[in-house]
């Protein structure tokens, strides 16, 4: 829905004189209803077996972050979701490869409808559905949840970053594993939401490289917090929560440079065991470990794969892929311009490269487990 300007009026007993008109909104434009949480879970309902996936899914990766099970965790997909239509396309291939290697791994789409901005840009495809600066959010909304009850529909587990503290109400029960980004780590607002969701979820180190942040964050999130939010039918609500024991530190690498090195693993995991938390850890290949270059992704996964084979200590990946490689520009209002399968966001990698890998990765937790690592 499309904000409409919200008038500053005098309220009642007061005149345009009172000192007390117009000290709210006054760089507020427009104030739009939104669609409560349990509205769009009416619209858009989870079925049974949906729901044994999501299940099975955040049961099978909380195993693996504990070492009950020793598949490779593999977090994989486009970098943000602008296309429903390309991102199911992805979505079945992807089914395939899970099914065929999933003795080896444990994969989980990424779909991500929420972008963190460094400054400014498109937000998402929750945020601004159409492409164009329109800011239908409703809409936004009831797009992302069908599409992962679509992927869910093929027994695929999915994969979110949270964003916003409020559009968790609306999508958490779909997702098997979360993820808080480089930008948001620090926030207190996001680690207590962390500590109320109810899957695995996974904190990046900070934009600068520091992982200290995510250490931090995952301390913080397993503890309980009281903070305000909202309930299912949309209105203010306290929230106390118990603590969430599945959070685990993402390295993506940043501005100091790459940290999926074998020394860098090893110190983050000295961290978290000094923190007394559970030493688990999962490296992105992309963003600062490979300066968000799709080729130079390909090169980092060949040497993970290399090392995980020969028994180091890596619980999962995370891939940044698409249908088509590389990156294209979007502008606003021309969506019809955009090349089916593309990223509009940060560059990916095609799709047979991205099968070629998962078959590289299955092969190299085969030797892991050969070796007894």
């Amino acid at each position: 829905m499309t904000s409409q300007a919200a008038p500053l009026t005098a309220g009642p007993g007061e005149s345009p004189a009172d000192p007390r008109h117009g000290l709210n909104n006054r760089r507020t434009t427009g104030i739009s209803p939104l669609l409560s949480p349990a509205l769009l879970r009416q619209e858009h309902p989870m079925d049974v077996a949906m729901a044994k996936t999501v299940a099975q899914g955040r049961a099978d990766t909380i195993d693996i972050l504990n070492g009950r099970d020793d598949r490779l965790l593999v977090v994989v997909g486009p970098c943000s979701v602008h296309d429903p239509a390309a991102a199911l396309d992805y979505a079945r291939r992807l089914a395939e490869q899970a099914s065929r290697h999933r003795d080896q791994l444990h994969v989980v789409m990424r779909v991500y409808f929420e972008k963190p901005r460094t400054t400014l840009g498109w937000k998402g495809l929750i945020n601004d559905p159409d492409l164009d600066g329109g800011f239908a959010v409703n809409r936004g909304l009831r797009l992302a949840r069908q599409l992962l009850l679509d992927i869910l529909a093929l027994g695929l587990p999915v994969g979110c970053e949270f964003l916003d503290p409020i559009t968790p109400q609306y999508i958490a029960d779909t997702v098997t594993w979360g993820s808080i980004g480089a930008r948001t780590a620090a926030s207190q607002v996001h680690r207590q939401l962390c500590s109320a969701l109810s899957m695995p979820v996974g904190i990046k180190n900070s934009t600068e490289g520091d992982v200290g942040v995510a250490v931090d964050a995952t301390r913080a999130a397993a503890a309980g917090h009281v903070f305000p939010g909202i309930n299912d039918d949309g209105l203010a609500a306290l929230l106390t929560t118990s603590g969430n024991p599945d959070c685990h530190v993402i390295l993506r690498g940043g501005a100091a440079g790459p940290n999926y090195d074998r020394e860098s693993v090893a110190d983050t995991l000295a961290r978290l065991r000094a923190a007394g938390l559970p030493e688990r850890v999962l490296v992105d290949a992309s963003h600062g470990n490979s300066g968000k270059d799709h080729h130079r992704q390909v090169e980092v996964l060949g040497g993970l794969a290399e090392r995980i084979g020969a028994g180091e200590r890596i619980t999962g990946l995370m891939l940044e892929s698409f249908l088509t490689p590389g990156r294209q520009e979007l502008r606003l209002g021309h969506a019809a311009d955009l090349a089916y399968g593309q990223s509009i966001t940060d560059a990916c990698m095609d799709w047979p490269t991205t099968a070629d890998l998962l078959t590289r990765l299955a092969t190299a937790t085969s030797r892991r487990r050969g070796s007894g690592s």
